[in-house]
């Protein structure tokens, strides 16, 4: 009975420790790159086409209709009518390209070989970014897109070397195929 109180403030402690404010001064230390991708998103969000038609569509996903991404479909998706569109679960192929705002790449799919194809990745759905996942969740297989994702959608706070905290990034996917439409978890 006389270690309760002890193993309550411990508990308080870790409790209180763990959920601390702040994110070790990386908010601070990025707020002009923060602020620089969050302002290029915003500009993208509004961008127009020649006609003066909306470039991007915005995308939400079912689960935060909050969040957004921003896709423009080069092909005629009239094209890819009836084709399979990924689940959650399901394993892709795709070939992809990814940049940062002011372009400079930081990954591409065009320098990998696999017994499957070159230049393919194979990835589940679920195992990606969640602006991968909303971007593949609206594609069928034959759809290239340009995929704009919000950097709360994509690595957030987290240091990936080029890709630096709060980034917002850009992709080219071709969703070539879907080899395992679903998988059980």
């Amino acid at each position: 009975m006389k270690k309760l109180p002890l193993l309550l403030i411990l508990t308080f402690i870790t409790i209180f420790t763990s959920c601390k404010i702040g994110d070790d001064g990386v908010w601070e230390e990025y707020a002009e790159w923060r602020k620089t991708n969050e302002s290029w998103f915003n500009e993208q969000k509004v961008r127009v086409d020649a006609d003066g038609n909306k470039f991007y569509t915005e995308v939400s996903p079912v689960w935060d209709t909050t969040q957004c991404v921003l896709i423009h479909y080069y092909n005629d998706r009239k094209l890819t009518e009836g084709n399979l569109t990924p689940l959650y679960t399901s394993t892709v192929d795709v070939k992809y390209r990814g940049c940062l705002y002011n372009e400079e790449p930081f990954d591409s799919s065009y320098s990998l070989t696999a017994s499957y194809g070159d230049s393919i990745y194979r990835t589940q759905c679920n195992k990606t970014i969640q602006g991968w996942i909303i971007a593949l969740e609206n594609m069928r297989v034959g759809d290239s897109c340009e995929v704009i994702i919000p950097q709360n959608l994509a690595y957030g706070a987290q240091n990936m070397g080029i890709i630096k905290p709060y980034s917002a990034l850009k992709f080219q996917i071709k969703l070539v195929d879907i080899p395992f439409y679903e998988t059980k978890e």
